[in-house]
């Protein structure tokens, strides 16, 4: 890494991660879904989060030469490949209008890239620093 990411770039993703969060919770809150219905959702939202992020880092850690397990390495694909699926198979079988399964699908989108951009910025940002 020689140079610190740009603060645009900081931004937008910053941005997407916030946009695809917040309008997907929203969306969640104001829904007339059940509960159990709004709590899977939700599950599943976390869930990918948590794994996009995790796979970036263990991407990154294989290329920079860091040891990452072939276990964990397929458990992070195999989880957001599985939230992704869940999303699919529970929008697919939603008494939802259409534009409403488009909202949640492109939101969680948003939300999954966004979260990939702020870890892949924080991470070299953090490279960059311990340089100076």
């Amino acid at each position: 890494m020689n140079q610190k990411t740009s603060a645009a770039f900081v931004g937008a993703s910053w941005v997407a991660l916030g946009t695809g969060m917040i309008g997907y919770l929203i969306g969640l809150w104001r829904s007339e879904m059940l509960l159990n219905e709004k709590g899977f959702y939700f599950t599943v939202l976390m869930m990918g989060l948590f794994s996009v992020v995790s796979l970036q880092k263990s991407v990154r850690d294989r290329l920079e030469g860091y040891p990452v397990t072939d276990i964990y390495y397929g458990l992070c694909w195999f989880s957001t490949l599985l939230a992704i699926t869940l999303l699919t198979i529970g929008l697919w079988n939603a008494t939802l209008l259409p534009s409403e399964k488009g909202f949640y699908a492109f939101a969680f989108m948003l939300g999954l890239f966004g979260a990939i951009a702020v870890q892949k910025n924080t991470r070299d940002n953090q490279e960059f620093a311990k340089k100076d």
